[in-house]
């Protein structure tokens, strides 16, 4: 599974921004999908993960993120609203096929990674 991801940029802090992220290869609906954030000086961090029609959040992002999957066109998305600061970091999409519910925010369990796209939130 190939991963690209895209839709990153500069954004005040309120606004909002759509990522995008297109797998090629592998039959796209055997995977669960993820996406992850990694600010500078941390740990990458779950953000959001689809998995058999279920959807998990990061509280901090509960009401705010939308991740959604058009499995027709081997697309994920992540619809981001009311942007914070706090919220920037580098995005990536992931693809895995072994979590199970547990371990879905667990980056470590993702076979494949996108390259990641920059979203930078200003106050």
């Amino acid at each position: 599974v190939q991963l690209q991801a895209s839709g990153g940029g500069l954004v005040q802090a309120g606004g909002s921004l759509r990522l995008s992220c297109a797998a090629s290869g592998r039959i796209f609906s055997n995977y669960n999908m993820g996406w992850f954030r990694q600010a500078p000086g941390k740990e990458r961090e779950f953000v959001a993960a689809h998995k058999r029609g279920d959807t998990y959040y990061l509280d901090s992002v509960k009401g705010r993120f939308t991740m959604s999957r058009d499995s027709a066109k081997n697309m994920v998305y992540l619809q981001m609203n009311s942007l914070k600061p706090d919220d920037t970091a580098v995005y990536y999409c992931a693809a895995g096929a072994r979590q199970i519910t547990s371990t879905i925010r667990n980056p470590s369990t993702y076979e494949y990674w996108g390259q990641g796209t920059q979203v930078t939130v200003s106050s």
